[in-house]
């Protein structure tokens, strides 16, 4: 993923994170991923696996697609 990519991503799972009321470290918890690890995807520092997006879109409780589709209309605006 390219920086803007990376950064626009992590701006919404954090978006995601904030509208379900949950901290870092609960997403975190939830996903079996470290807390650090969430603030860095958030932070568009961390070039993110695919198993992990896996994980956390399961915690958030939404379909990997959607969060691309998500980000794709952002972008569209």
């Amino acid at each position: 993923m390219g920086t803007d990519m990376l950064k626009s991503f992590g701006s919404e799972i954090r978006n995601l994170r904030m509208s379900k009321n949950l901290s870092q470290e609960r997403l975190a918890e939830i996903a079996g991923v470290h807390r650090t690890y969430i603030g860095m995807i958030e932070r568009g520092e961390k070039n993110i696996s695919l198993a992990n997006i896996a994980k956390i879109a399961k915690s958030l409780n939404i379909h990997i697609y959607e969060i691309f589709q998500r980000i794709e209309c952002q972008e569209m605006n």
